[in-house]
């Protein structure tokens, strides 16, 4: 079977039941008893033991295998999960998930998983204190628990049963019964094999219970075997007696009895698995689908059915389609513009008819093809509270990260880039927000700090909250570091608001760390952050107040691709100015304009507000237009920052696409990018980011 063409299924899938592990694992750190999540657990992880074998990635194989065992033991009640193990276990996951980014780079996904697999092993063998088996606590050496194991003859083998046949047989071991697995052979001249295979399952149904023929029973009857048969009894009879049973019948060759044991069969599977990956795995996979479906078909006949309903609905698509959709959508509304204008000129009604018709459709299609690009930011945040978890547990500090509205949608483009700035966020929040829990008990505060991770639409915009209610800002010692680093002078300095001194945060250079660590330290400060959240067109902002906490706030839009903009002319040149940054546009007469501090301001809502020249700041030469008295003014704004865009005349409100100025033109002042208008004409973007800042 020719599998490269089943790669990327395997990719995405294996990240979906990696991250699942990984959540379900959190979860489980605080709940340990908790079996449903442990059953969670294990089927994710059998389910990628099987893919990776399918797919023949046997180190993944092998890793998820011996999860596997540790798992069905937790699962069985013989072990107790405590933090070691957790710990184990979470490193099984780090591993798994090096190797899947291995196979997505092209590579072959193989890593050193012998020390892992050696930890795992050593968790079966009792050597975890806390370990139990066959229901008893084992306290004590992990000798002990290695004896209690030993009981099981090492050439025990593993048979195909599934977990309720596996239970059952556990069971009825507990109740002092014993497991056989019976292979019978039938003589080559055989003529009524059904007939003899009958007699045997009479037999042996007087020794004890059947719950297993391989092939079926019904099979059996029509006698759809070759020459051999085999059958799971339950009985307390001797192993001899079972075989004297099956030996009385006639024209039988052979038979074999041996007793099942089921922590041999756990483990002694992955000896299958070796011998032949990818059938076994798929075979076992396989198996199991089919015994989970058969289950819900039986229990909930309803809840089937309308899985089956909606069984089709979604689909999976290469995101570079969705690129290349976009890109040709994005050509289809420069047309449209153009046609819109072409249309208002001509003055024909039938086409202006037919055109707003068209640019309705256009409309609802762009909306379409926004959507289907948008994506909730969960896919970012479920990365998190691993990484928090085992940043906490490293600076010893008792962290609950608390997600809100992860279902919050955002374009890709914009989610494939957010995730270091929060990363960097949080770590901050985590090293320099939250303090020890002896501090906080100190504080009046609970011993466990909170670290709080929000998204909400508002408008046009997300918005992304880090919030901490840790020991806040130390705004001295922001001053103290800015003024060592030449950020700011001393004169300066005591000039500052608090608000002022927290944005000095963001400064190039600054960190208040006291000592180098793998956390922080090393002179990468916000500045990072802002630069990164900037460049995507978005604000990043910081509110704390001491002794109580501090909130980072990002502004985002809500994509990058197709903007609405309002259209300026400044002498001959026209610029896009986009929606999402403005407040208002206004006209005002030349005596309502105010000179201070060498700048023109204007009274806007009783704030004052300073004017910006866009024909100074780009240069533009005078045309010998017939100038208007009043001045059009667009005001705009970053974040809690107001400025007045000073244009020759408003054009109006345009979807606009958002090119690039390309690899020729790059940091180009205060302009963002370039859209072509209806016309043909090429207007530049505003950046008002880089022109209030």
């Amino acid at each position: 079977m020719e599998m490269n063409q089943y790669l990327d299924m395997f990719i995405e899938e294996s990240k979906e039941h990696i991250q699942a592990i990984n959540d379900n694992l959190l979860v489980l750190e605080n709940d340990p008893a908790n079996v449903d999540l442990i059953n969670e657990i294990f089927r994710s992880a059998h389910t990628l033991k099987g893919m990776a074998a399918t797919m023949g990635f046997e180190d993944m194989a092998a890793l998820t295998h011996e999860m596997e065992n540790v798992l069905d033991q937790a699962r069985n009640h013989k072990l107790v999960i405590n933090t070691d193990i957790m710990d184990v276990i979470f490193k099984c996951v780090d591993l798994l998930e090096t190797m899947l980014y291995s196979i997505a780079g092209g590579g072959d996904g193989k890593e050193d998983v012998s020390h892992i697999v050696s930890a795992l092993k050593a968790i079966l063998r009792g050597e975890i204190p806390t370990a139990h088996q066959g229901g008893q606590a084992l306290s004590g050496s992990g000798d002990e628990a290695a004896a209690a194991i030993a009981e099981v003859p090492q050439n025990a083998k593993a048979y195909q049963l599934d977990e309720y046949e596996l239970t059952v047989i556990e069971q009825s071991i507990q109740s002092g019964y014993k497991a056989y697995w019976v292979k019978t052979s039938v003589k080559d001249d055989c003529v009524l094999k059904a007939a003899r295979a009958y007699m045997v399952y009479d037999s042996l149904e007087g020794l004890g219970e059947i719950i297993k023929t391989t092939p079926s029973v019904e099979e059996l009857e029509e006698e759809k075997f070759e020459k051999s048969f085999e059958i799971v009894l339950i009985s307390k009879e001797s192993s001899t007696k079972v075989e004297t049973a099956v030996m009385n019948v006639s024209e039988i060759e052979s038979v074999e009895v041996e007793e099942i044991h089921p922590a041999a069969h756990r483990v002694a599977s992955m000896n299958q698995l070796e011998e032949n990956p990818a059938e076994t795995a798929a075979a076992a996979l396989a198996k199991q689908t089919e015994a989970k479906k058969e289950k819900e078909e039986k229990a909930a006949p309803q809840a089937q059915v309308a899985k089956k309903n909606t069984a089709g609905k979604t689909i999976r698509v290469d995101i570079e389609r969705l690129d290349v959709l976009m890109n040709l959508f994005s050509e289809l509304v420069i047309d449209r513009g153009r046609l819109e204008q072409l249309a208002r000129e001509s003055g024909q009604s039938a086409l202006m008819e037919t055109v707003e018709h068209m640019s309705r459709i256009s409309g609802d299609l762009q909306n379409i093809i926004l959507t289907m690009r948008m994506v909730p930011v969960e896919q970012v945040f479920n990365r998190f509270p691993r990484m928090v978890r085992d940043l906490a547990k490293d600076l010893n500090k008792k962290i609950n990260l608390e997600i809100i509205g992860a279902e919050t949608e955002l374009d890709r483009t914009v989610i494939d880039e957010i995730g270091d700035p929060l990363v960097h966020l949080l770590r901050n929040s985590i090293d320099h927000g939250i303090e020890s829990a002896e501090e906080r008990l100190a504080a009046g505060k609970p011993e466990e700090g909170l670290v709080q991770l929000k998204a909400y639409h508002s408008g046009n915009h997300v918005f992304i909250e880090v919030r901490d209610d840790g020991k806040g800002i130390n705004r001295e010692k922001v001053l103290k570091k800015a003024i060592e680093r030449g950020i700011i002078t001393e004169q300066a300095a005591s000039a500052l608001s608090n608000k002022q001194i927290d944005e000095l945060l963001f400064a190039s250079g600054l960190s208040t760390a006291d000592k180098i660590s793998d956390v922080s330290g090393r002179g990468v400060g916000l500045d990072v952050v802002k630069t990164k959240i900037e460049s995507l067109g978005g604000a990043c902002s910081v509110d704390s107040t001491p002794g109580a906490g501090t909130t980072f706030l990002i502004q985002l839009p809500l994509t990058l691709s197709i903007i609405s903009a309002m259209l300026v002319q400044v002498e001959d040149e026209k610029f896009a100015v986009p929606l999402s940054s403005i407040i208002e546009t206004a006209v005002f007469s030349p005596d309502e304009i105010m000179h201070a501090h060498q700048q023109d301001v204007i009274d806007f809502r009783g704030r004052i507000v300073p004017l910006v020249s866009l024909k100074s700041i780009f240069s533009i030469p005078d045309s010998e237009k017939q100038k208007e008295s009043d001045i059009s003014v667009v005001i705009v704004r970053k974040g809690d920052k107001m400025a007045g865009l000073v244009v020759d005349s408003f054009i109006g409100q345009q979807e606009i696409v958002l090119k690039s100025l390309g690899k020729y033109l790059v940091n180009v002042f205060a302009i963002s990018g370039a859209t072509i208008l209806g016309d043909g004409q090429v207007a530049l973007i505003i950046d008002c980011n880089a022109l209030i800042k």
